[in-house]
Parts: structure tokens; sequence; C-alpha cells
């Protein structure tokens, strides 16, 4: 277990350090051995403390923020969320030994688009391996990162495929036509 506390735009003094990691810690009966977190402290206009963390734990990566008026709190809210996050994650895969089932997931919907007086450019290139995995799991995962969206590649077809979170609160899924 690997816990590094980073701190942006303040001095990350060592009872922030000591606090958060000690919270972090509690993590361990959740995770493998060899995790990673690093827990980003920040300020953002003296009044925006904001606290971020990303975890690595065999090839699933969990991702939270949150952001209070007082650092310790930011932490301790964080803290609940990751923890909730990865007793989730927790549940879904001692479930997916015991039964592995594929969902299959229909009517996706179309993105309306708003034409705009400019051109939008591309600011930010990501790359990142595309790990084999079942639907079902890419939902997961998407929740564990808390994005809107999950690239992945289907483990059935071999296909890239995007899962992304509608509007009305579900899933949808994007497959390739071939």
């Amino acid at each position: 277990m690997q816990i590094t506390v980073i701190g942006r735009h303040l001095e990350a003094t060592d009872a922030l350090k000591q606090y958060a990691t000690e919270r972090f810690k509690r993590l361990d009966k959740y995770l493998p051995k060899n995790y990673a977190a690093t827990i980003t402290l920040s300020v953002v206009k003296k009044v925006h403390h904001i606290a971020e963390a990303m975890i690595k734990a065999d090839g699933v990566l969990i991702q939270a923020s949150e952001e209070t008026e007082e650092m310790y709190s930011s932490i301790d809210l964080l803290f609940e969320k990751i923890e909730r996050r990865v007793r989730k994650y927790k549940e879904k895969i001692t479930d997916h030994k015991h039964a592995t089932k594929v969902s299959e997931m229909a009517n996706v919907a179309q993105a309306a688009s708003h034409p705009e007086d400019r051109i939008p450019q591309i600011i930010k290139t990501k790359r990142f391996d595309l790990k084999p995995m079942v639907p079902d799991e890419a939902v997961m995962q998407m929740e564990l990162l808390d994005k809107p969206f999950f690239i992945f590649t289907n483990a059935s077809s071999g296909h890239v495929n995007v899962i992304y979170r509608r509007k009305d609160g579900n899933v949808g899924l994007i497959e390739p036509a071939m």
C-alpha cells in the first residue's frame, strides 16, 4: 500500500498529510495490498478547499473529489465517497465471482447536436489501454471513476464499445455496426 499526499497551491503540512493518510489506510480491508492512492489537496481563492483522490488497485482506477470551506472536512467527505465506491466495487466483484451475467442494453439515444458559432478545438488528448471486459464491468468502472462515459474493449466481440450515462439516469451502450 502506497499513499501519497500532494499539496497544490498550499503547503501540505505534516498534520494534513498524516490525517489524510490515516483516513485512507482504512481502505486496506477492501483493497489488495499493492494499491496506490494519490491524494491531492488544493485551495482556490482561499475559500474553496478541494481534496481529490485517485486509487489504482489491480488495474482498476477509482477517482473522486470533494470541495468545502475547510480542508479537513473535504478530506472526510472525500474518504466517505471513496469508501462507498470501494465497498460497492468489492460487492460487485464478489457477485461477479458467483454468477457472471451479461445484461443487454437497448435504445441507445442519439445525441442532439446544436450548431455553434465557433468550431470546437481539441485541447486535451488522453491515451490509455483498453482492457477487455463485459459491459456490466464497464458500467461498474464508469461509476468508480465518476465519469459520464467509459470506453472499453468488449470481451465477447473484441470491438471497442462506449458506455455512457443517460439524462434519465440509465446507461447506454454504443457498439460499432460490423
